[in-house]
């Protein structure tokens, strides 16, 4: 049965940090859906309303240009292990690039890891749990180092050209505010 809460309780935070994988979920006003999986040590709870990932360089940028758009944004986290439980975050985001003032405070709150693009917070709006009882179970095996080891490779410069080459509209056509 689904529970509905206003913030996050000291349970979910602690669920929360167990888990090795969240899914990002944002859509534009028009256009596609996007759900993006996300892992390493990227997400923090900033308070019990408001939440904070960091978004590293990677092949696509629709999160970005959807919550340029329109700020909504879902984050959910599975348990694959022992207690089933799905926990959804609902509320509105927005994005902090290197270039902005706010960045620099938000940075300090993850690992030092080249190709950081955008921090997210989100202010919740509604935290709903659900049973989880048939997702399956997985086994952590630990983190991949590919994307570390692609964005220490290319450098922060040839991160900032794959930016503005790969980066700077969605799929939809829309700018993700990364140029």
């Amino acid at each position: 049965m689904a529970e509905q809460f206003e913030r996050l309780e000291h349970e979910h935070v602690q669920f929360i940090g167990r888990q090795q994988l969240f899914f990002v979920g944002t859509a534009g006003t028009e256009g596609r859906v996007n759900i993006s999986p996300k892992g390493m040590d990227s997400f923090r709870v900033v308070a019990p309303d408001r939440v904070a990932w960091l978004n590293l360089t990677g092949s696509g940028n629709e999160t970005a240009a959807h919550v340029l758009e329109n700020g909504r944004m879902t984050i959910l986290f599975c348990s694959f292990e022992r207690q089933p439980l799905i926990m959804r975050l609902y509320g509105v985001a927005r994005a902090s690039h290197p270039r902005d003032q706010r960045w620099r405070e938000l940075e300090q709150l993850f690992p030092d890891y080249p190709g950081g693009r955008q921090v997210f917070e989100m202010d919740l709006d509604l935290v709903q749990t659900s049973c989880g009882y048939a997702v399956p179970h997985y086994q952590y095996q630990g983190e991949r180092d590919t994307l570390v080891k692609w964005s220490e490779k290319r450098g922060q410069s040839g991160i900032e050209t794959y930016w503005r080459e790969r980066n700077g509209v969605s799929l939809d056509g829309k700018d993700t505010g990364i140029g």
